[in-house]
């Protein structure tokens, strides 16, 4: 068997995120070396990277990388190249790779040192009869810097690739020691062009990965949200650090552009084997202004959308407010219209979420086959509270209502005090128009996408304008 130590040096970054609190005003992804490992463990699993090395070396048309390849017919050990004065030598096959273990360091402001430990076995027929069974020591080292491809993304490109080999030991057969030296030189030429692609390939694989953090997840039938990378990737000791920019975009394609904060967020440290993103309040605020713009907050309260007894004729209005009937006979009954004019505001401090919903409620007497009648119109503000859960992708919301607060729109012919309305308001929303709100906030707010990090069971912490999503590596 070979024992080989690859190692790749990932020029990433030539800046480091400064310790203890960040500041940002995007999402904010923070990656665990742990991470970039799997995925490069990942991209060696099941896939045919590994299996690409093993092949025929010698015979007469065909190489280990095919008849074109670098090992193929009349390449250097086929017949006509080193080997090829040595018949007896021809079928040397690698017959298995290992899979590797990878471990890595990441250099805080330049890059990642990553070690993969694999095992080679060369199988063939020995100079003397019998099988011959090779094995060797190799060293890989790598150098990688970080481009950016044709459509933005971040990619890993390889620079430099060189070998080292090492002790190589006979385990089965017998070969002379003037083939011995043969075999090493040949090694030492054929293992670059054999190891390097590997090496290449894994990339490949991780840059694929790396594409992801930008994409474009659908919101459902309202729109989309686009991330974009807001400064190059920067690196510490324990992790790689992406500013992401979200942009909110509507079903049309326009660009939903809530305020951003005034004062960066700042974000506390990140625990080590531990990987985080950090969702800021701009993206809360964006999502709901796109619910507003598609009118996706706006509901007519029937009294068939209402149970029994949440009642919804002027018998209950006129024990409240008699003033608001006019002339209206009791048990009349009402349709209760509202729209949402304004963006809701979404607010995240002291480890609470809650959303504030202004709307107009136009109380009106209802005829199922006829035009309703005005009755009246308050300015009402629904202050609810948000339970956060995340998923694999996404941090979904569901809200309850924690309080109603109304007051007459206009001058009315009989005034009254619109606040008797709030109890009886209230339990309207919580049976209508809440579970109606939920059901649109159920795309929920997309997570960036980062090497396939799952937040499905992520801790969850609100801080002062943003929600911190903690995974264990």
């Amino acid at each position: 068997m070979m024992l080989g130590v690859w190692s790749l040096l990932l020029l990433w970054g030539l800046v480091t995120p400064c310790q203890g609190l960040l500041e940002t005003v995007g999402t904010l992804a923070r990656i665990d070396k742990d991470e970039l490992g799997k995925a490069i463990q990942n991209s060696l699993v099941g896939g045919p990277i590994l299996q690409n090395v093993l092949g025929t070396v010698t015979s007469v048309n065909q190489g280990l990388l095919g008849s074109g390849g670098l090992l193929g017919g009349g390449g250097l050990l086929s017949y006509g190249g080193v080997f090829g004065v040595v018949e007896e030598l021809s079928g040397l096959t690698f017959e298995e790779v290992t899979l590797p273990k990878v471990s890595l360091k990441l250099l805080p402001g330049f890059g990642v040192q990553v070690t993969l430990h694999t095992k080679v076995g060369l199988h063939g027929s020995g100079p003397l009869g019998g099988l011959l069974q090779l094995a060797a020591e190799v060293n890989v080292s790598s150098r990688v810097a970080l481009g950016v491809s044709a459509r933005g993304t971040p990619i890993l490109i390889l620079k430099r690739c060189s070998t080292l080999l090492g002790h190589i030991s006979v385990l089965s057969g017998v070969l002379p020691a003037p083939l011995f030296g043969v075999v090493e030189q040949t090694l030492f030429k054929v293992l670059p062009g054999l190891l390097c692609p590997v090496v290449d390939s894994v990339l490949g694989v991780v840059n694929e990965l790396l594409g992801t953090v930008l994409s474009l997840v659908p919101l459902g039938a309202l729109g989309s949200v686009e991330f974009t990378l807001a400064t190059l990737p920067l690196i510490s000791n324990q992790y790689i650090e992406l500013d992401i920019n979200p942009i909110v975009k509507s079903i049309a394609g326009d660009i939903i552009d809530f305020p951003k904060p005034h004062h960066p967020i700042k974000v506390p440290p990140k625990e080590d084997h531990t990987s985080q993103v950090t969702v800021p309040l701009y993206l809360f605020n964006t999502v709901f202004e796109l619910l507003q713009t598609n009118g996706a907050l706006d509901l007519d309260i029937t009294p068939e959308l209402v149970p029994s007894n949440v009642p919804l004729t002027t018998t209950d209005l006129a024990a409240l407010a008699p003033e608001a009937l006019r002339k209206l006979p009791p048990g009349q009954q009402l349709l209760l219209s509202l729209r949402v004019k304004e963006a809701p505001t979404v607010t995240l401090q002291n480890k609470k979420a809650t959303v504030s919903i202004p709307a107009d409620i136009h109380v009106l007497s209802y005829f199922p086959k006829g035009t309703p009648e005005a009755l009246f119109e308050l300015n009402g503000v629904m202050t609810l509270n948000a339970q956060l859960a995340p998923s694999a992708t996404r941090l979904h919301l569901s809200l309850s209502l924690e309080r109603l607060s109304v007051k007459l729109a206009s001058p009315f012919s009989h005034a009254f005090d619109a606040s008797r309305l709030e109890e009886w308001l209230s339990d309207v929303v919580r049976v209508a128009y809440v579970p109606k709100l939920n059901m649109n906030l159920d795309v929920g707010i997309p997570l960036p996408k980062v090497l396939n990090v799952n937040f499905a069971n992520a801790a969850l912490e609100i801080i002062e304008n943003a929600v911190v999503l903690t995974v264990a590596s």
